[in-house]
């Protein structure tokens, strides 16, 4: 069997699925959380695929089987405790890991720096140096290593391989990625941009490709992963060669609570004269910011229905907040020379007809039109929403990250 366990660390919490690579399918997932806090919690589920077969005796139809949900409350010290309630929780609820047991771990990072362009096996100096760019990644790179090393304590005799967020955006070129600021301060802190959101982007773009039954070396894409985080991509023939989100995932796109692209001049201003710090800064552009900031509310669920009571505030951040991804789609094309593909993806890309109409709208000219009743109709996989006659394929297209990274570790790990 071709088991590959995915694993996706942050700070205080993991996140992991257990996928058989035979068939693509989850067997289990869950979520450990609240990690060196008082109260500790772990939320377990094992997938009707796990168990589909039993009880089946091969004649007739096969059972109804359903998702099998488990829950543990309690106090969970680092990441080497948390790994250890998640084998419990294989233990307790199954699936058995004896039965289905990994041959490779894959581990989520969120910037890989120009170091680490591909996905890597994982060593002592591949952690050290991980742990070095946590410098670009505070919030996020310390906790993948944590999770790291505690996945290798947990599994020690089967390869463990990273795959970076930023890897896919090393083939942007030096105009796309580089800042006009002094070029030898730049080097010195490694300031340019990386580009996020890469494994969404490479899956997304290589699944429209082969929905449309088209080589990925003859199209030019254009992705937009519309999530809480939001970043668009423009990909010709596969490769990315611009992408909205810079140095950090800041940069680009209004977002649930950042601000995306912003004048440097602000930051200076409201240190001045709102005596503002840096962390004060940091939070408010990072947490206080975007459809947040904006309207008191970070979820686009809630701007739409706000926006249909005529209240203010939510049509105003729906505004900026489209009026932003015209921007950015309108110069993808100038730098891709048009597009034949156009794909929505993330949480609000995948489920809000409304952005993407409004999205859309000015784009008759480039030879995007939408269709309305595609639009508007909920459907599950990839699916056109564009008119059959639209020189250009608009797609929703569900992204699937954890999957992106079983596949890429088991490249890695043969």
């Amino acid at each position: 069997m071709s088991i590959v366990l995915v694993v996706n660390s942050g700070s205080s919490s993991f996140k992991y699925r257990l996928l058989d690579m035979a068939t693509e399918q989850v067997l289990a997932s869950g979520l450990v959380e609240r990690i060196g806090q008082r109260h500790g919690a772990a939320h377990h589920t094992v997938h009707a695929a796990a168990f589909a077969s039993e009880g089946s005796t091969g004649e007739g139809p096969a059972p109804t089987v359903t998702d099998a949900e488990y829950s543990w409350d309690e106090p969970i010290a680092d990441h080497t405790a948390g790994f250890a309630l998640m084998l419990r929780a294989f233990d307790e609820a199954g699936p058995s890991l004896a039965d289905h047991a990994p041959v490779a771990v894959g581990h989520r990072v969120v910037h890989g720096g120009v170091r680490f362009f591909e996905p890597t096996l994982v060593d002592d100096g591949v952690e050290i140096n991980i742990e070095d760019l946590a410098r670009l990644a505070p919030l996020h790179n310390p906790g993948a290593v944590q999770g790291m090393r505690a996945a290798r304590a947990a599994f020690p005799d089967v390869p463990h391989v990273a795959v970076f967020d930023t890897a896919f955006h090393q083939t942007m070129p030096p105009e796309a990625y580089t800042y006009a600021i002094d070029r030898e301060l730049a080097a010195a802190h490694r300031i340019r941009k990386y580009g996020f959101h890469g494994t969404s982007h490479k899956f997304v773009s290589e699944a429209a490709a082969a929905h449309l039954g088209r080589p990925l070396e003859s199209l030019r894409q254009i992705v937009l992963h519309l999530g809480n985080g939001a970043s668009m991509t423009a990909i010709d023939g596969g490769r990315s060669i611009d992408t909205s989100m810079g140095l950090t995932p800041l940069e680009g796109l209004v977002m649930g609570t950042r601000s995306g692209d912003l004048d440097p001049a602000v930051v200076i201003q409201l240190a001045r004269r709102a005596r503002m710090s840096i962390d004060d800064l940091d939070a408010l552009l990072n947490k206080n910011s975007g459809l947040q900031g904006l309207a008191g509310v970070s979820d686009m669920r809630d701007i739409v229905q706000r926006r249909g009571d005529m209240e203010p505030f939510a049509t105003l951040a729906f505004d900026v907040y489209i009026h932003r991804i015209r921007a950015y789609l309108g110069a993808y094309l100038a730098q891709l020379g048009g597009v034949d593909v156009v794909s929505f993806t993330a949480g609000v890309g995948e489920n809000s007809a409304p952005v993407r109409a409004a999205a859309l709208e000015t784009f008759g000219f480039a030879g995007i039109h939408l269709d309305r009743a595609r639009n508007d109709e909920r459907g599950r996989g990839i699916r056109v929403i564009s008119t059959d006659d639209s020189p250009v394929t608009v797609l929703v297209v569900p992204t699937d990250e954890e999957l992106e990274i079983a596949r890429q570790t088991l490249e890695v790990a043969g």
